[in-house]
């Protein structure tokens, strides 16, 4: 789950990122493609990017795009195994 301050403070926006994991911390591979996620003050500023199941270590987020500010904001990342 990806987190930006609730405040309304931060208009809503579509930031696009990609996900990369390492079991090693040097060697990564793209484990969620480019794409955008959509973030929302009204429903709590946050985004769900949804992995396969893989063994990771670490996790790269990388930003590429954001319509909101001129680079990736984020203040929060959850991950979850399952």
């Amino acid at each position: 789950m990806l987190k930006l301050p609730p405040s309304t403070d931060w208009g809503a926006r579509t930031q696009t990122l990609t996900v990369q994991g390492s079991t090693n911390g040097s060697s990564f591979s793209t484990l969620k493609s480019e794409a955008g996620y959509r973030f929302d003050p009204a429903s709590g500023n946050t985004a769900t990017v949804s992995l396969s199941p893989t063994s990771t270590r670490y996790l790269r987020l990388s930003f590429t795009g954001n319509t909101g500010w001129p680079a990736g904001q984020l203040s929060e990342l959850e991950a979850y195994a399952s």
